[in-house]
């Protein structure tokens, strides 16, 4: 398989492996309706931010939208598309040396974009997917690396989005690129799209259907199509008893017998005059359990809806060239079940924010949101402003009241390194903090979302019992207390029967004990893994 090389690989292909886990820092006066809907929006540096999320949701993550910089050589706008910011080039001459005052911009841009991938690789789901939007500018590179970190069989589909409808006159070689990309991975074999890319904004549910919402659609028959006789018979209202004929040329698209089926499921819209024809009740889970979707995405907005769409929630000239909620929500319909978690680690203006609450809105899901913004001011003013407005209800540009979409959201902030620099922990490091850590290093998955951790057992995995005895989780305050395994602390801990492992500040126990116990002894600090 052809590979790419460039100044800088070597540092950044394991950098990912080095980052130190930071904690994260709540900021409860920036939440928003239920902070515990599951819905989370962090502040940070996107590479740290990735590092922190793992003992949380690590192979949780079905569908992960990022946007990154197109680097296009753009500087002058308020997300910096030449990977030419000082956070960046900061930590290119931290991660790549001195190489990195002689990289040009596709260079730096495959040095930021590569242990990023790496990282959102390992929060996907065995059966997640990733999108990736993205343009001339890097597409090439962007597939060989995507086909290095993922492998190339994973690679799903090149969607195309038509973002222009108008020319650009100030390309000057005279072609004008009115079409994006959208690269789609998956992290392992066996994904499928629900079905063709559908504008979700046309179904709604005005009558309250239990079914969900469904939009109005066409049951005559194709122009120039075959003629089929048994396509053309009245359709008699059950009720009134009025006749409706079919289209004289066409006739309609379902035979009687399927046609029955549908009036008896109470599917079918009258007309209000006998002149009309019936219509369709089709609904969102009849898009979704369609197996056939399409490379080429023409129903979702370009560009200048796009950023009218946020003018209308923000102001106008808030954020230049965002994407479309209605392209993300297509997308997520795509992917992802009601109760999914959604990822977009280049979140930027909050569109995936936004397309993730308006999709549970048509079809009832409880689908779960996490966003990473780099900029303190963005992530504030923006990102979770706009996904304030869209959860509580806003006035548009118009001075019309537009109703919120419900939910909420945590809002935090990266904390230090849970660890000094010679390994020693940090003393406000919380016994919970450092159990989700222990758990997640040591078996390669997180703790369960629901598992409490008022106990020293931790839980078990893979035939494993992981136990962390530290800051006194049996009760004994004093220096050391209860965070040495002796023989008394040892018969207070919860039983599991099987092979055990132990963090422990130290162990007074000898070797026939430990093996006869089946018990393996990993101390703290010295033998947790801090990166």
């Amino acid at each position: 398989m052809p590979t790419l090389n460039w100044i800088g690989k070597e540092a950044v292909v394991n950098h990912h492996l080095q980052v130190p886990f930071h904690l994260l820092k709540d900021v409860p006066s920036l939440a928003c309706g239920d902070p515990g809907s599951g819905n989370l929006i962090v502040q940070g540096d996107n590479l740290v931010a990735l590092k922190a999320l793992l003992p949380y949701y690590a192979g949780q993550v079905k569908c992960i939208y990022i946007d990154p910089p197109y680097n296009t050589g753009n500087e002058n706008w308020v997300y910096n598309d030449n990977v030419n910011s000082p956070i960046i080039r900061d930590w290119l001459g931290k991660v790549v040396g001195g190489d990195g005052e002689t990289l040009d911009r596709h260079d730096r841009w495959l040095c930021m974009m590569y242990p990023r991938l790496s990282l959102l690789r390992h929060l996907l789901r065995e059966d997640g997917v990733i999108f990736i939007s993205i343009d001339d500018s890097e597409y090439e590179r962007l597939k060989l690396i995507m086909n290095e970190i993922f492998g190339e069989p994973m690679h799903v589909a090149t969607f195309i989005w038509k973002r222009r409808t108008t020319p650009d006159s100030r390309n000057l070689n005279g072609v004008s690129g009115d079409h994006e990309y959208v690269l789609c991975y998956q992290r392992s074999s066996g994904f499928r799209v629900h079905g063709q890319a559908k504008d979700l904004s046309k179904y709604s549910n005005p009558d309250d259907d239990p079914r969900g919402p469904w939009m109005s659609d066409n049951l005559t028959g194709l122009a120039n199509a075959v003629e089929r006789p048994n396509l053309h018979y009245d359709v008699i209202h059950p009720t009134t008893g009025v006749r409706y004929k079919p289209h004289p040329s066409r006739g309609w698209i379902y035979g009687r017998e399927r046609m029955q089926e549908l009036i008896n499921d109470n599917r079918i819209l009258w007309p209000k005059k006998a002149e009309g024809r019936p219509r369709l009740k089709r609904y969102v889970t009849d898009m979704q359990s369609s197996t056939t979707g399409l490379s080429t995405v023409l129903d979702a907005p370009g560009n200048v809806e796009a950023t009218k769409e946020l003018s209308n929630l923000m102001g106008p000239k808030t954020f230049a060239f965002p994407k479309p909620s209605r392209l993300i929500s297509l997308l997520i319909s795509q992917a992802t079940g009601p109760n999914d978690l959604i990822l977009d680690s280049f979140s930027g203006s909050g569109t995936t924010g936004h397309a993730t609450l308006s999709a549970n809105q048509l079809d009832g899901g409880h689908r779960r949101f996490i966003l990473i913004e780099m900029e303190s001011k963005i992530a504030r003013e923006i990102t979770a402003e706009r996904v304030r407005r869209v959860t509580e209800g806003y006035e548009n540009g118009n001075g019309k009241k537009v109703a919120g979409l419900g939910g909420g959201f945590r809002y935090c902030e990266l904390g230090d390194p849970l660890f000094y620099k010679d390994g020693k922990i940090r003393e406000y490091v919380s016994f919970d903090d450092l159990a989700r850590h222990v758990y997640f290093t040591e078996t390669g998955e997180p703790l369960p979302r629901e598992k409490q951790t008022t106990s020293p057992f931790l839980g078990e995995c893979r035939g494993v019992g992981i136990y962390l005895l530290y800051n006194g989780i049996l009760g004994d305050k004093t220096v050391n207390g209860g965070n040495v395994l002796t023989r008394a602390i040892l018969a207070k801990l919860p039983k599991y029967d099987g092979q055990k492992v132990i963090y422990c500040a130290g162990c007074l126990l000898g070797r026939d004990r430990l093996q006869a116990e089946r018990i393996i002894v990993r101390q703290t600090p010295y033998e947790i893994k801090i990166s």
